[in-house]
């Protein structure tokens, strides 16, 4: 059986694992106070070219979502988010569990727009009543997005300009980072990413580590007392070392960009291997998430074989289904999937 159906079903890069096995009888401080720990944050800080920066590492996408917003907002705001962004559609309505609203924007390709942004803020506070209701205290976007799509330097400068225009944090959802970074289309870099957001973090668990976030906040006044934010979220991991190690492997001697580049070379190849038998797109996706639309018959015959995600109903013969691939998927299991189409 193949498996494309998340990029996440592997372990971990096995320089991580012998780096773990290595440093397993180790005594070192827990809760990030290991030198492995500050070694990885330096790293970060520096292929980011933010030497001012505040680096956090979590245990995982949700919490992190959950821990960032919650730290960020007052208790009377929400969330400006894509409607199909992941803290609006995927996390069990964790945003809310900690007392903040989703506030939805429409979305084109999965992205939002600074004219909508600019418009809800303005909109609200040209309400008379506007304290009786939830203010948009930030705005959440993913780079890639749940579509697998881009944002661009020009598309993210302009949502940076708009929300310090309006005095609230742009926060960067990295879950896919490296995937988005390595894109053949890309024309952003971390350094961009770095300057244009207030807070944003690397996703470890989707990019080779066995779990984890890199958090990073590049206007350390908005969090100066986060980490016992973190901790009231379930997000903090006493042998802070295990993710200090991953991180500290991912960025050294560009792994974590190399591997992350090989997964959207195996989702090009994919992407190429379905567009030469003349399969439908539902989004064009530069990056390791391919949507494509099959009829039923098509559908059930290739789940014989392989394992992908249904994305959304088309209509009663057709669906949208992902294929996801990976730092870890094979090129021949990518010829082995195109050779059944």
């Amino acid at each position: 059986m193949l498996h494309f159906d998340c990029d996440y079903m592997e372990g971990a890069h096995p320089l991580i694992l012998e780096r773990l096995l290595q440093t397993n009888l180790e005594q070192t401080p827990g809760y990030g106070c290991d030198i492995y720990t500050q070694r990885a944050k330096e790293k970060i800080r520096q292929v980011c070219n933010c030497p001012e920066a505040a680096v956090h590492f979590l245990v995982g996408g949700t919490q992190t979502n959950a821990t960032v917003i919650d730290g960020l907002l007052r208790t009377y705001e929400g969330v400006l988010a894509a409607e199909t962004g992941h803290i609006n559609v995927h996390e069990s309505g964790a945003i809310e569990a900690s007392g903040h609203k989703v506030l939805t924007l429409p979305q084109t390709d999965g992205k939002v727009q600074a004219e909508d942004v600019d418009r809800y803020i303005t909109s609200f506070y040209q309400d008379a009543t506007y304290e009786h209701m939830v203010a948009p205290g930030m705005l959440y976007i993913s780079f890639p997005t749940e579509y697998g799509t881009l944002y661009s330097r020009k598309e993210l400068e302009a949502l940076s300009e708009t929300c310090h225009r309006h005095h609230i944090p742009l926060f960067i959802d990295g879950a896919r980072m490296g995937y988005g970074l390595t894109a053949i289309p890309a024309d952003v870099t971390l350094e961009d990413i770095a300057r244009w957001s207030d807070v944003f973090y690397i996703g470890g668990t989707k990019v080779g580590a066995l779990f984890g976030e890199a958090v990073v906040v590049t206007n350390p006044r908005l969090l100066t007392h986060f980490f016992p934010i973190i901790k009231q979220h379930g997000a903090l991991l006493a042998k802070g070392r295990l993710l200090g190690i991953q991180f500290d492997t991912l960025f050294t001697d560009g792994l974590y960009f190399r591997i992350a580049r090989h997964a959207n070379d195996m989702a090009e190849k994919l992407k190429k291997g379905f567009a030469d038998r003349h399969y439908r797109f539902f989004m064009d996706s530069p990056t390791n998430q391919q949507f494509v639309i099959l009829n039923n018959r098509q559908k059930e015959e290739l789940h014989r074989h392989a394992t992908f995600e249904t994305w959304a109903v088309i209509d009663e013969s057709h669906s949208a289904v992902r294929f996801a691939t990976s730092w870890a998927t094979r090129e021949e299991d990518v010829d082995a999937l195109i050779e059944l189409l």
